[in-house]
């Protein structure tokens, strides 16, 4: 099919959630290039939202897939899988995690975590600990639940009524944080770093006091790493640039490099939430989106990918500021190679555009913030060509 066929078809058959997507098919990559059905070569700095930290058709993971896909793709997690107790090792020996339960999503892995949670409180009789304090301009997944957690009107609008139990605080504001605080609230769920409304890194200090309140009211912190985690932020996982850890975190997009997987990660007394029968999955941690997860952690840990990302991030905000001026930029927010630039004029979706029809693709938030997740493999001439192509766009 050409392009115009595929578009055609789409318009005919798929359920638009979407709108109206970039004119543009992909259907083979390699590194940080895509390619499309016309043969034209993208740069892609947007890495399917965080997913591809690894570029495309990296060795590993095509080495990986292919291998486990000729043995065995699917089992019920009725019986052991290897691929699945060696990816919840390597997870736990480089985490502060203890166990780990593997799903098919981020917005599963954190509908698991509110579960757990709540669990925990429930067998130990503290049947009113039910709610959980979450961050205006948050996101944390699509089911009803998650979305009722994400602090963003226009996720939830349509599906009233939410699930009870969810109360929203501004970021890095901890009398706010307080003032939320009675004797219902069983946890705390933030990100590192929110992602989806134009990153906005939790501050240090701010996580640092978070953690003595939850341990003087016990409450359980949770970290939503679906972004954050997998060396995107500089470190491992996002709450090592914070110096505190989280009682539970979860992870997806990079973890599996593109084959949907995501994770629940516990440590401590809350892993005694979950007994056999109160969580399940028929898909979650199956042989093939595991051995993708071995591969892809595994390349980042090998590679030191995380130390890769903070340097080659500071090298672009250095790079970036030196531009400021010139770009009309307001503010450029970073951990490692999650960036935020934002602009003093309602600039961000045009700049995306003139960026597409140089063959670069990136993200826009809103009307003045582009976002940009390039895979963690980049070098310095790539961030260099960017900023050119940035400059050109401007």
């Amino acid at each position: 099919m050409n392009l115009n066929e595929i578009i055609e078809t789409d318009a005919q058959y798929y359920l638009n959630t979407f709108g109206k997507r970039t004119p543009v098919c992909f259907e083979r990559g390699e590194g940080i290039y895509l390619y499309d059905t016309e043969g034209n070569r993208y740069t892609d700095f947007f890495a399917g939202i965080a997913v591809n930290a690894l570029g495309h058709s990296h060795p590993a993971m095509v080495k990986a897939i292919t291998e486990q896909a000729s043995k065995i793709i699917h089992c019920s997690n009725l019986y052991y899988i290897e691929p699945q107790v060696k990816l919840a090792k390597m997870i736990c020996e480089n985490s502060c995690a203890e166990k780990v339960f593997f799903a098919n999503s981020g917005a599963e892995a954190n509908e698991g975590a509110i579960k757990l949670v709540r669990a925990y409180y429930k067998k130990k009789g503290q049947e009113n600990k039910s709610t959980f304090i979450c961050l205006d301009k948050s996101f944390h997944g699509r089911t009803i639940t998650t979305a009722t957690a994400t602090g963003q009107e226009k996720y939830k609008k349509p599906y009233t009524p939410l699930t009870p139990g969810f109360r929203h605080v501004q970021i890095n504001d901890i009398e706010g944080l307080k003032a939320a605080i009675d004797d219902t609230v069983c946890g705390i769920l933030l990100e590192p770093v929110q992602g989806e409304s134009g990153v906005y890194p939790l501050e240090k200090s701010y996580a640092e006091e978070v953690r003595r309140i939850c341990d003087e009211k016990d409450i359980m912190l949770i970290f939503d790493e679906v972004q954050t985690g997998v060396g995107r932020t500089g470190k491992l996982f996002g709450y090592m640039t914070l110096g505190v850890e989280p009682d539970v975190f979860t992870l997806a997009k990079a973890l599996g490099g593109g084959v949907p997987i995501g994770c629940l990660c516990a440590k401590g007394r809350v892993t005694e939430g979950f007994a056999p029968g109160d969580h399940g999955t028929t898909f979650g941690g199956n042989p093939l989106a595991c051995a993708a997860g071995l591969a892809s952690l595994g390349t980042v840990i090998e590679e030191n990918l995380s130390q890769h990302a903070e340097e080659i991030g500071a090298y672009m905000k250095n790079v970036l500021e030196a531009e400021k001026e010139t770009l009309g930029i307001k503010e450029i927010r970073n951990r490692g190679l999650m960036f935020g630039i934002e602009f003093k004029e309602s600039v961000a979706g045009d700049v995306k555009n003139k960026l597409f029809e140089q063959k670069w693709l990136v993200g826009a938030v809103g009307g003045n913030i582009l976002r940009v997740l390039p895979p963690l493999i980049i070098t310095e001439n790539d961030v260099d060509e960017f900023v050119k192509a940035l400059k050109r766009s401007i």
